[in-house]
């Protein structure tokens, strides 16, 4: 519920001109978030308690500066059009956008559980492995404002068909590199550096798809994309891994193809209306 209302807020009130460097600053949070928080367990040493507590006071915190948001209601015109209506009309409205956070979802979750059965089946070791795995998310949280204010400047759909190209082709040097830790370490970071922020790009690119009364049918879209995406994700890559271990890297490859195919058949549409 907090995703869902932070995104919507923020969609809502964020000019078209600072709408990626804004939505990027929430990517980074939530990034930060996942990456911060399970080091929250290892505080249990010094006190079972300290990181409940210390969740309590987060949300505290969150709780009081919720009230100086604006208490804003929906247009009374809105109100009249159905939920079916809403729902149907976001998906025609922005799906390829959509297609982002199924892809960022399904890829995440695909490096986190299976590509270390790739590593473990290259003879990787565990340590090597542990090393491997934050290259991704690290490349992704360095470089999430610097390509949404790509995006407010060069425009959102060519940021992210160069990026979709650019993470694929990452991928896909993984594929031809081998199982080379130095290798698969600069693969990882190169791909989240142009995919890590795919979630936040593709809510920017929505938001500029869609009328403001469609927002919060077009978010809840996004978060049920990207958890399809992460449902799909480890047993279609794992599967891929059960043919052929590099084909683990070709299967994300193929994934991040999709929302090209997307953008490149809603350009067409464009030039043809």
């Amino acid at each position: 519920m907090l995703h869902f209302a932070t995104q919507t807020w923020i969609t809502d009130f964020s000019p078209p001109e600072k709408r990626g460097r804004r939505l990027s600053l929430y990517g980074l949070a939530f990034g930060l978030g996942f990456t911060v928080g399970p080091l929250l367990a290892s505080l249990a040493s010094v006190n079972e308690a300290l990181p409940f507590f210390i969740g309590a006071l987060l949300s505290l915190i969150g709780w009081v500066a919720v009230f100086s948001l604006p208490n804003e209601k929906p247009r009374p015109l809105e109100r009249t059009s159905t939920a079916a209506g809403r729902w149907l009309g976001a998906w025609k409205g922005a799906w390829p956008a959509l297609l982002l956070p199924f892809a960022y979802g399904f890829l995440e979750a695909a490096i986190h559980s299976v590509f270390p059965l790739y590593a473990l089946d290259q003879r990787l070791s565990t340590e090597q492995i542990a090393f491997l795995l934050p290259c991704f998310s690290l490349g992704g949280i360095l470089f999430q404002l610097p390509l949404g204010a790509l995006s407010d400047w060069l425009g959102r759909r060519i940021t992210i068909t160069g990026a979709l190209l650019a993470g694929a082709g990452c991928f896909l040097a993984a594929f031809a590199a081998g199982p080379s830790p130095v290798s698969l370490a600069i693969c990882l970071f190169a791909a989240g550096m142009f995919t890590g922020s795919l979630f936040s790009l593709g809510i920017a690119y929505m938001t500029d798809l869609l009328p403001k009364a469609l927002l919060p049918a077009g978010n809840l879209l996004c978060g049920m994309l990207y958890s399809l995406g992460s449902m799909i994700g480890p047993p279609l890559s794992g599967s891929a891994v059960d043919v052929a271990a590099d084909a683990f890297f070709l299967a994300v490859s193929a994934v991040l193809l999709l929302p090209v195919l997307g953008l490149v058949k809603r350009r067409k549409q464009e030039k043809t209306a």
